[in-house]
């Protein structure tokens, strides 16, 4: 048991790991488009409705985040997280939905539903409205847990009214991370 603890503990998610590193990698001259890496434990959730920096901090062990910005109002993340237990992981994704029904507002709503991947997860959309109706602008997010592990893939960019489709890309990345993230999880 103690041997399994300090596993745990000296494992992190390591440089090269996440789908889009490669990609992050490359030169790009665009100077409307940019990449940022960080592995930093403390890294605040790419999935942060209410933008609380302590959202998701605590039983983290380690934390590798991707985030890419093309100016003017397009960005697309890719986060992955271990924490201490599953438990711990699994309090996360009920922060995110407790976070969601508490922080939109009349002119930017939050939405969840749960999504059948890992060993449990959710789909966020971030909305803007005008006038009670869909308006352009939005974020859409998938959020899952295997083991001690959270997976977090977000875009956010000129979206129009909500659509299952909106959640292509970023449930085909959690698949794909989701297989191999136990790796370096407690699975």
């Amino acid at each position: 048991m103690i041997t399994a603890l300090l596993l745990a503990a000296a494992v992190a998610v390591p440089n090269n790991f996440l789908l889009y590193e490669k990609a992050a990698a490359k030169k790009d001259d665009n100077p409307e488009t940019s990449w940022s890496a960080s592995g930093k434990k403390a890294a605040p959730l790419v999935v942060n409705p209410c933008q609380k920096a302590r959202l998701g901090q605590s039983g983290r062990t380690s934390a590798r985040t991707l985030i890419y910005t093309a100016v003017p109002d397009y960005s697309k993340s890719e986060q992955v997280i271990l924490y201490s237990s599953p438990a711990a992981a699994g309090k996360v994704l009920r922060d995110l939905r407790a976070a969601a029904r508490a922080c939109g507002s009349k002119g930017y709503r939050y939405a969840t539903a749960p999504v059948t991947l890992g060993d449990q997860a959710l789909k966020l959309t971030g909305q803007a409205y005008q006038g009670g109706k869909p308006a352009v602008g939005g974020e859409r997010s998938i959020v899952a847990r295997r083991a001690n592990a959270l997976i977090l893939y977000a875009v956010s960019g000129e979206w129009g009214k909500p659509a299952g489709a909106d959640f292509k890309q970023q449930t085909k990345d959690a698949t794909k991370m989701l297989a191999k993230v136990c790796t370096i999880a407690n699975c």
